[in-house]
Parts: structure tokens; sequence; C-alpha cells
């Protein structure tokens, strides 16, 4: 039924999969920048291939847009086999496509960055190692593919953001994700033991079948734990902190990490087990909730930034929190249509704060820019295309995607949609805090160390991705004419359509580009001409509520305190003792049997015999005989 093309689906992870091994092997040789080119060749080709296969699911009908592709089996036990299988359905098609499309913008524009980087192979072996987890997450058929994805980008996220680990802060910032994330992987995988013990089995097709046999109690417990995955790769409160610290690794890492992997893994496991959420409404609920709170947590706290990659960090955070409201509140296919249309205008705004990071010095504090407009024009226009963007700024990409979120959740309740509005308000305002301060105004970097300082645009290696992706940030909100028809086939019935009339539509839509313009021209208002303001940065919101500090305290302190606790009282006092005195007692029952074994054969011989006469006396005792 599918064109033979199709059959080419295992490929596209395994094409940056095979560069990484070429690299492992030749990079070192091929040095800087044939092994970048490399890396991008591969990435390149998963993207060609993703097409490729689209296309071919594209000819068919669309209810019979579901092709899965068995690798190999790892074991029989249960039904279907559990194994490396793959599945291409309207869903995975949408991510393949993004994630290989934009992760190919970043690794060709990492040639550029890396670019006399001592380790500049190493970094693109990690770089397709990413790529090849992510693809390998969102084609698996199975939540057993799916989680080995899941934790080949975990890995990778450690080997990149702690890339330059010879800085104490990068080191840190790589074991805290890996921490982190760690908590939250605990989660996924008891999801995933639950589900096969009750289930039997992991394949998404006949789990969503046997699922209706399951106990409400053992759905919410799946789906449950299943975001408490979710909210540690995708870094959701409580399990945020990871995120902003991230920042350490290389600029096309942040921007690999936040606008097309890592972090909407966890929005896709969502949408991806969506079937079950949707039988389970309290849990939509608990998500909608804690996507909000992390929402306004992540637009606050990126309102008093002052490092110019933890500002889009943050933002990050936020803009995460609002897909989480779309898939609490039944908006599946708003979800994915925001998380397509923020990797390109996030991944715009990194790689163009990476141009500025490299004219600057490696200078990241914003308070120490200004002015750089008439440096970095193509920079400054991507930047502010990225802004207007994620703002929200009508017809711009971000305000169609946000308008069907704030959409959604008006219907769910008018106070989410209240509280939602403002913070797509302060996101206009905090992107655009930051593009006054870097662009505009009087350049605040022409002090002692940095009079040498002669800022200019980069090559086109770096310079070409961020230009593509400024107009995809424009156009993306095109996809919203088909998206919809495209998703819903794997996501009946699922899809809550819009019950609001065309007049409700209008007006919340307006209210939507007026609210975005508000807080872009407070911005420009505010920060156009200065660059400090001690009432709008206030060192809570500049420490983030000093959420780190307390989680410190209250959990990492604790928990130390605990395993001394366990070291010295219950390891040192306890345990050694008891193992200390079975050793005595080994040592001295021995030594008093040893007794017994002198080594005549009279004695052994009448020890055998007299144990006899005892089992017989016993046995006739009983009446044995």
């Amino acid at each position: 039924m599918f064109p033979e093309v199709i059959h080419v689906t295992y490929l596209i992870p395994i094409a940056p999969l095979v560069a990484a091994v070429l690299l492992v092997l030749f990079g070192k040789k091929l040095g800087d920048p044939a092994s970048g080119y490399v890396a991008t060749f591969s990435v390149l080709l998963s993207f060609i291939l993703s097409a490729a296969v689209v296309g071919s699911l594209a000819s068919v009908s669309a209810g019979h847009r579901f092709f899965e592709q068995s690798i190999f089996t790892f074991f029989n036990y249960g039904y279907p086999p559990v194994g490396v299988a793959f599945l291409l359905d309207p869903l995975s098609a949408v991510m393949i496509l993004f994630v290989s499309g934009v992760s190919t913008l970043i690794c060709w524009y990492s040639v550029g960055y890396m670019k006399n980087d001592p380790q500049f192979h190493k970094f693109f072996i990690y770089l397709t190692l990413f790529v090849a987890s992510m693809l390998t997450l969102v084609l698996g058929a199975n939540l057993l593919v799916t989680f080995i994805g899941w934790e080949g980008v975990g890995l990778c996220s450690y080997l990149l953001i702690s890339f330059w680990f010879e800085r104490p802060a990068a080191a840190s910032a790589g074991k805290k994700a890996m921490i982190v994330n760690r908590v939250g992987d605990a989660g996924f995988l008891l999801a995933i033991f639950l589900t096969y013990s009750v289930g039997k089995t992991l394949d998404y097709e006949h789990l969503f079948v046997f699922s209706k046999t399951f106990s409400h109690g053992v759905l919410i417990a799946i789906v449950l734990l299943a975001f408490v995955g979710a909210i540690g790769k995708s870094a959701q409160l409580p399990l945020v902190g990871w995120l902003p610290d991230a920042m350490e690794g290389p600029t096309p890492v942040s921007a690999l990490i936040h606008a097309a992997t890592m972090v909407t893994a966890g929005v896709y496991l969502m949408v991806r087990l969506s079937p079950l959420l949707a039988s389970v409404p309290v849990v939509a609920h608990i998500i909608a909730i804690v996507g909000i709170i992390t929402a306004a947590f992540g637009a606050l706290s990126g309102s008093a930034q002052n490092d110019i990659k933890k500002v889009l960090a943050y933002s990050t955070v936020s803009q995460l929190g609002f897909m989480f409201i779309a898939v609490g509140t039944g908006a599946y296919v708003a979800a994915i249509f925001l998380m397509v249309a923020h990797s390109f205008y996030k991944a715009c705004l990194f790689l163009s704060a990476g141009s500025v990071i490299h004219a600057m010095d490696e200078e990241q504090d914003i308070k120490k820019m200004g002015g750089l407009r008439k440096f970095l024009p193509i920079t400054t226009a991507a930047f502010f295309i990225g802004w207007m963007a994620i703002g929200g700024i009508f017809p711009l990409s971000g305000f169609w995607a946000k308008r069907s979120i704030l959409l959604h959740a008006y219907e769910v309740s008018f106070y989410l949609w209240l509280a939602t509005l403002l913070t797509a308000l302060l996101t206009a305002y905090y992107i655009g805090r930051e593009f006054c301060l870097v662009f505009l105004g009087q350049p605040r970097w022409g002090n002692k160390s940095k009079k040498h300082l002669s800022p200019h645009e980069p090559g086109l290696n770096m310079k070409i991705p961020t230009v593509t992706l400024a107009v995809f940030a424009v156009f993306g909100g095109l996809l919203q004419l088909n998206l919809g028809n495209w998703l819903n086939p794997a996501l009946k019935p699922l899809v809550i359509a819009s019950s609001a009339g065309s007049n409700t539509d209008l007006v919340l839509s307006i209210a939507d580009a007026i609210i975005a313009a508000i807080g872009a021209y407070v911005a420009f208002a505010l920060w156009k001409s200065r660059s400090f303001n001690k009432t709008l940065e206030p060192a809570f919101l500049a420490n983030a509520f000093y959420y780190d500090y307390y989680v410190d305290k209250l959990i990492a302190r604790s928990a130390t305190y605990f395993a001394k606790l366990v070291d010295n009282v219950v390891e040192t006092k306890t345990i050694s003792y008891i193992v200390k005195g079975a050793t005595a007692l080994a040592a001295y029952s021995g030594d008093a049997f040893r007794r017994l074994t002198t080594g005549y054969i009279r004695r052994s011989v009448l020890l055998f015999l007299g144990g006899l006469i005892l089992l017989m006396a016993y046995a006739g005792f009983k009446g044995g005989f």
C-alpha cells in the first residue's frame, strides 16, 4: 500500500549514528572543519529521508497513515513481542521533520561557532549522537524504544552541557542536568514497569486498546508517573533547576536542547500517551496547573536576568509551560504547533545570541553590551524577528501558536486564560528588554578590558542558518492551515474542537494581539535608552525566586545530612557490628566443630553409628517402623 521508499524509515536515526561512529574512528584525522561537515551532512540526510518517508505517508488516505517497521525482537513474553520497532504516523512524521530540519541548521552553524576548538571533532560526535537519540525517541513504536532514545538524549545532554568541563560551572551544570533528569526518568521507568505488568505490552497501538481494561487507579498511576518523566525532561516545576544552568554549554547546544530536541521530549510523550490521558481528566487538570505555574515562574524569572542566554533559558521554561497548558486542556494539536513554531524562533534567538557572544569576545552580560545594531545589522534583524515571533505579535508564527492555546484555556477556565494571557504579555516584555539592552542605546563595552573589541557579523556558516530560522519564524504560522487535519487521524477521537463561536474567537484573537503589542511596547519604552532599573529587576526575580537556594537547603543538604547519618550510625555502628558479630560467631562455631574432626576413623564411625541409632530411635518413637 505504501511506496517502497517508506521502508527506509529505520535509516533516519541511523544516519547520524553512523556519522558518530565515523567521527570516533576518523574525526581527529579529519579535523576542523571536515568533521563538522560530515556531521552536518548526516543530519541533512536524516532530514531528506524524513521528507521522503513523510511524502510516502501523505500519499495514502488519512485513515491508513500508520506504518510500523520492526527491526529485531528483545523478548517474546507477552503480546506483541517487545523489540526495536519504529512507528511512522502523522505525529512522529511532524516530529522527525522539525527535529532533523532544525538540527541540520544548528549543526551547520556549529561548524563556524566551534571553529578552532581543540575538541572540535568530539563536539560533533556528541551532537550527532544527540540527534540520533532524539529521532529514535520520536520514532519509537513502543515505550521501550522511546525510553532508549529518552536516555540517549539524557546522556548526550550531559556530555554537551559539560563539554567545556575544565570550567567548574560547566562541569557542575552537566552533573546537575544528569541528576535531576534521573529523578524524572525514574518516574517514566516505573510507568513502563506498571504498564507491562498490567497490560503485558509496551506497544502503543496495543496499549491503547488494552488500556480500556485497566482500572481507573492504574491509569492514573501510569499517566502520573509518565508525567513525572516529562517534568524532568521538559524542565517543569519542581524539576526545573537544571535547564537555566545548561547554558554553560556551547551556544549551539543550548539551541539544540531548547529548540528542537531534549526539552520537547516530555511534551511529545504526553501527546503520544493522550489516549490514556484523555481518560483521566484529573491528571489533565494537574498538568495544566503545573504548566501555568511554570510558565509564570519562567517569565518572571526571565524578566530580571542579565546573562543573554539565561533570559532565553527561562523563556524556554515558560514556553514549555504553555505547551503543557495545551496538553492539560486537551489541545494536543496546539501543543505540537507551538512546539514546532517555538523550535523556529527559539533556535533563531539562540543562534543570534551566539553571534553576539562571538562578536563580544565571549561576553554574555547584556548590561555590558548595547548599541550593537550598528555593528551586527543582520543579527539584530534576526533577533528582532525572534522577539516579535515569541512575543506573539500578529501575524508571525508565535501569534497563531499561542492563539490556539489561549482559546482552549478560555474554554476551560476564564482564570486560566487570564493567567496565560498575562504570562504571554511578560514574554513580549522580557525578550524586548533583552533586545533593547543588547542592540539599542549606547555601547557599554568601551572599557579598558574591551577597548580592542571590534564587533562584526559572523561568517556564512553562522549567518545563513540564523536567517533561515528567522524566515521560518515569520511564516511558520502557515502550518496551522493544515496541521490539525494532518494530526487528527493520529489523535482522534481525542481532538477537542473549539466550541467558541466565531465572534468569541475573533475577540480573543484581537485581545491576544493587543496584549502582545503592549508587552513589546512597554519593553521598548522602558529599556531603549537605559540599562538599569532596580524596581523592575528585584533580587528575588534575578535569583529566580531563590529556587535553587531552597532546593539546596531543603533537599540537597538534608539528603547529605541523612546520608552521613546513615553512614555514621547505621553503617558504622549497626551493620558493621552485625557483620563483625556474624564473623566472630562463624569463627567460634567453626573452631568448636573442628574439634570433632580428629582424623581418627574409629571416632568418625562411632559418631556415625551413634547418630544412626538416634535417628532410628526417633523414627521408632514417632511410629515410623
